[in-house]
């Protein structure tokens, strides 16, 4: 008897462990109808918002945001991180703190635009976020995940000033993008950029950073290097993702924060489809600015006669494989 006691309990502890071990970096990308929010839930159950999309709509953002969180099982988000101050991005975090409190707020300090707009967005920001913890990044700074490797590689308008490990090569797709001639001084630009690493697995997300911007990171050397799954920049914006960044850095996957009529450019569209390597280019919504250059509707979250609010989740395993589930149809595909 005391025999079986002892391999029962062993089998149960050896269960809980593989079960324990076996846990994934979940991503959810939520549908802001063009807006940005995305939650991060590491293997060790911390928890990162980025960004909350739009105010207003009846709170439909911070709903949606509510609900990701649920389904994740997070109840209070242990960082929340805004890319820069533009209202699609920033002027939701009151209603979404309303609901979701946070511990830690990351973002990249004072506003570069000094608009009356942006000014009364970064205040109520501010006030929003006093109670907990304000840091703001700088590039090279990484953020704690247990188990999890976040690298800040652009802030305020600069980005990393040498290539990571294993990174540098010439990147032949510069000679197809040439600097903007006008300097960005948009939030933009300043927005915070994130290249997330879980074992063999490499996400890298910019938030709305644009042009000559992506061109510091990636001409004439790529500083980053390949990654398995890239968050299209700006919405799908042409003043953004620019061919040395999205061929640059080779995704397996992209997923596109777009709306329905923001931006999913038909250039953009074009680029990633063209991309070498790419194996599945998701969006969030149907693109009307792009009608012949959509994937398949089996990538697209949102169709253009669909109820909205669908989401895309990525599950991912410590030794690089992946899956995409997109919401609305329930269907689950794996990436490696």
């Amino acid at each position: 008897m005391k025999k079986k006691f002892v391999l029962s309990a062993f089998l149960v502890f050896l269960f809980s462990t593989l079960t324990f071990a076996a846990k994934t970096l979940d991503i959810y990308v939520i549908d802001t109808e063009g807006g940005k929010a995305m939650l991060v839930v590491s293997p060790s159950g911390q928890s990162m918002l980025v960004d909350t999309g739009f105010p207003g709509f009846n709170e439909r953002d911070a709903i949606r945001i509510e609900e990701a969180a649920k389904t994740a099982g997070v109840k209070k988000f242990d960082y929340l991180l805004t890319t820069h101050y533009d209202l699609d991005h920033v002027n939701n975090t009151p209603a979404t703190l309303a609901r979701i409190p946070a511990d830690v707020f990351l973002d990249h300090g004072e506003p570069a635009a000094k608009d009356p707009f942006t000014t009364k967005a970064v205040v109520a920001y501010v006030e929003a976020v006093a109670k907990g913890k304000r840091i703001t990044l700088k590039h090279g700074d990484k953020i704690p995940f247990k188990g999890l490797e976040v690298l800040v590689v652009t802030s305020a308008g600069e980005p990393l000033k040498r290539p990571l490990k294993g990174a540098g090569k010439p990147n032949a797709a510069c000679s197809s993008s040439q600097p903007k001639s006008r300097k960005d001084e948009s939030e933009n630009a300043q927005s915070v950029g994130l290249l997330y690493q879980f074992g063999k697995f490499r996400m890298l997300d910019l938030g709305d950073l644009t042009w000559n911007t992506e061109l510091e990171l990636m001409c004439p050397f790529n500083f980053i290097g390949a990654v398995d799954l890239f968050m299209v920049s700006h919405h799908g914006n042409d003043a953004s993702n620019s061919p040395a960044l999205v061929h640059g850095v080779r995704p397996k996957v992209t997923i596109m924060n777009n709306g329905p009529r923001k931006v999913g450019a038909p250039v953009v569209l074009k680029t990633i489809q063209s991309s070498p390597g790419l194996q599945a280019a998701y969006q969030l919504h149907w693109s009307e600015n792009a009608p012949a250059d959509n994937p398949p509707d089996e990538f697209i979250a949102n169709l253009k006669d669909s109820p909205d609010g669908k989401w895309i989740k990525v599950s991912v395993e410590k030794n690089g494989h992946f899956s995409v589930t997109n919401a609305r149809t329930g269907v689950t595909k794996n990436y490696e």
